[in-house]
C-alpha cells in the first residue's frame, strides 16, 4: 500500500512564499509611454510610471536582428529613464528596447520572464534632433555682405576616444541653412551652403540684418532633414563715413 506523507509546516510555508512571490512578480505593472529622446546623438529612453518599492526596471536593447544587451546603469533601477548614448555605437543602425518590470535590488529573481513593454524602432542617424549651432557674424567694409561663421556642434558620440561633431558624423551630407531678414521686417530669405562660412551678399549698406542658422541633412526623412533653429543674432546698423579729400599746403 502506498503511503502519503504530509509536508512539514516549514516546507509548506516556504513553498507558499515562493508561489506568492511568483504571483506578485507577474503582477508588476508593465512600463508605459516608452519614448526615445535624442538630441545631437545624446539618446535617452524614458517611460513611466515611477516604481514603488515592490519592483524596479531593467532595460534591454538591441540592433534589429541581433541579441539583446543591457546597460549596466539601467539594471534593477528605480529611475524611469536610461541614457543609452554610449551603448548605441553604430549610429546608422536601428534599435529597439524593452523595459522589464522586475523585483528590486536585493530580492531574488524567481521567474525567467517578467512583464515588459517594447519601444518603437529608433534610428539615430536619421532621427536624432540636431540642435541649433552657434555662429558669428562678420560684416564687410562696405556693409553689403555679411559672412556667417558657423561652428559645428559637438555630439554625444565618440570614436577612438575623441568626441565627434555633427560634421564628423554626416561629412559632406551636412549643410547649413541661413535664414535672414532686415531687422524689424517679417520678410525672410534663405541661403544654404556645405561650408562653415556662409556668405550673404546683396545687403543694403547701413541696415541691420538678423540671422538664424540650422543644420540640414537632405538624406534624412523630410520630417527630420532640418535641425533646430539657432538663436537670432543681428548686425548693427551703421552709417558709412563720408570721405573728403584734404589738400595739404
Amino acid at each position: 500500500m502506498r503511503t502519503h506523507t504530509r509536508p512539514s509546516p516549514v516546507f509548506a510555508a516556504v513553498l507558499l512564499l515562493v508561489r506568492l512571490s511568483a504571483t506578485f512578480a507577474t503582477d508588476f505593472p508593465p512600463a508605459q509611454n516608452i519614448t526615445w529622446k535624442s538630441t545631437n546623438f545624446k539618446t535617452v529612453l524614458t517611460w513611466g510610471p515611477e516604481p514603488t518599492t515592490e519592483y524596479s526596471y531593467t532595460v534591454e536593447f538591441s540592433q534589429l536582428g541581433r541579441e539583446r544587451q543591457r546597460n549596466p546603469h539601467c539594471i534593477r533601477s528605480s529611475r524611469t529613464q536610461c541614457d543609452l548614448s554610449s551603448s548605441l555605437t553604430d549610429l546608422r543602425a536601428c534599435y529597439t528596447a524593452d523595459v522589464l518590470s522586475v523585483p528590486p535590488e536585493g530580492q531574488a529573481l524567481e521567474l525567467k520572464e517578467y512583464p515588459f513593454s517594447s519601444s518603437l524602432r529608433f534610428c539615430p542617424y536619421t532621427q536624432t534632433l540636431l540642435l541649433g549651432p552657434s555662429f558669428k557674424l562678420v560684416v564687410s567694409p562696405d556693409q553689403k555682405m555679411t559672412t556667417v561663421h558657423v561652428s559645428d556642434p559637438l555630439t554625444a558620440a565618440f570614436k577612438d576616444g575623441n568626441q565627434l561633431s555633427i560634421r564628423d558624423v554626416f561629412g559632406e551630407e551636412l549643410e547649413y541653412r541661413v535664414t535672414y531678414r532686415r531687422n524689424k521686417s517679417t520678410g525672410k530669405k534663405v541661403v544654404t551652403s556645405k561650408l562653415n562660412e556662409v556668405e550673404v551678399p546683396g545687403l543694403d549698406a547701413g541696415e541691420s540684418y538678423c540671422f538664424q542658422v540650422q543644420a540640414l541633412v537632405r538624406s534624412r526623412p523630410t520630417t527630420s532633414q532640418l535641425g533646430e533653429l539657432s538663436q537670432t543674432q543681428c548686425t548693427t546698423s551703421r552709417t558709412l563715413p563720408s570721405w573728403t579729400s584734404t589738400r595739404w599746403v
